[in-house]
């Protein structure tokens, strides 16, 4: 059975979801599906997932992030990972998936390929109709 912890915390206006354990078939699947869904439900479109902490992943932990990067696409969103471990790398560089998504081992670098500077003073909080699209600052 598959365990993983999923932690959400607040960069800006990015959330950053740590997680810690392993990402293969059966409830950590589950798990991270639902925390993307309920992101993008909630209106979080800039999100980073730092697998420092992921122990070990298959292809089902794979596709999970591939299914993860679709949804937030389609909902005009980005999902960028950091942190990758050495097998982490060398499974998506074998299926070719280092190709589809950013991917970075320094947290503030991740954090500023958004376009925003993670020390700005402004918290933007609330529905994202409050929030210009092209900047990112609320209106």
């Amino acid at each position: 059975m598959s365990k993983i912890e999923i932690s959400e915390r607040r960069e800006g206006v990015v959330t950053v979801l740590d997680l810690r354990g392993e990402l293969r078939l059966g409830q950590g699947n589950i798990d991270l599906h639902r925390v993307l869904r309920t992101l993008v439900d909630r209106g979080d479109r800039r999100i980073i997932i730092n697998l420092a902490d992921v122990t070990h992943i298959d292809s089902s932990g794979l596709g999970e992030l591939v299914a993860g990067y679709t949804t937030l696409e389609k909902n005009h969103g980005t999902l960028k990972l950091l942190k990758l471990t050495e097998r982490v790398r060398e499974l998506m560089v074998i299926t070719k998936l280092l190709t589809v998504f950013d991917a970075y081992d320094d947290e503030s670098e991740a954090l500023a390929s958004f376009g925003f500077d993670e020390h700005a003073s402004e918290v933007v909080t609330g529905p994202l109709d409050n929030v210009s699209s092209a900047t990112g600052v609320a209106k």
